[in-house]
């Protein structure tokens, strides 16, 4: 049997694994940018259904790839979302990356008032840091409980709207249902996956995938 090599350059493993998901991925209808996408969420978790599962919005890329370019805030549910976004392909475009979780004001309010940190970080979000003018995209890759009050809140016409909302809970309780509501919630540029799969570091890789695409 043939031994491994442990001595592979990182970019050519990447190559490398990115050749052999576009051998094995099947037949799919994603069209290049939205494959690169898709991709990028196979190569993080080495799950295909991906490929079946996800879904992106008619000008979501479009969207996201433009408020990356004009400085976006992103704002994440977790701190693994957070350390999962490649500052470094970012940087050139002043982005600003806020997980908001453990802000002492967070955990203070959803202890007085009974809800989950995640909910109140979005409330958070939206009272001090988002700002009509500067694209906002969200992303969730943990709490449907996020996803649900960020789908609550933008019921509200005066509050600005997302460039994108990258929403891809993982668990058994309400993760499906989260994405599905988020699909037909009328957001118009989002990107998820019907299924209980998803989890912080595709949701950062996702943001990742987009940062590719500014410099293609």
């Amino acid at each position: 049997m043939e031994q491994p090599s442990w001595s592979i350059p990182p970019q050519e493993i990447e190559n490398r694994s990115f050749a052999i998901i576009d051998a094995e991925a099947g037949e799919h209808n994603f069209p290049p940018d939205a494959w690169s996408i898709v991709r990028r969420l196979i190569h993080t978790s080495a799950d295909f259904d991906y490929v079946k599962d996800t879904v992106i919005s008619p000008g979501a890329i479009e969207s996201g790839v433009a408020a990356l370019k004009k400085g976006a805030l992103i704002l994440t549910d977790t701190k693994m979302a957070l350390n999962g976004i490649n500052r470094g392909n970012l940087a050139p475009y002043d982005t600003t990356i806020l997980c908001l979780v453990d802000d002492p004001r967070t955990v203070t309010v959803a202890k007085e008032k009974g809800l989950t940190r995640s909910q109140v970080a979005v409330d958070l979000g939206f009272s001090d840091y988002v700002q009509e003018g500067r694209p906002t995209i969200w992303v969730i890759g943990n709490a449907p409980t996020a996803l649900y009050r960020l789908m609550e809140r933008l019921k509200d016409p005066s509050l600005p709207k997302p460039a994108l909302v990258v929403g891809l809970p993982v668990g058994f309780v309400n993760a499906f249902e989260s994405k599905r509501d988020l699909s037909k919630s009328g957001i118009p540029y989002f990107i998820t996956n019907l299924s209980r799969k998803g989890g912080s570091n595709v949701a950062a890789a996702t943001i990742n995938a987009l940062a590719k695409l500014i410099r293609k």
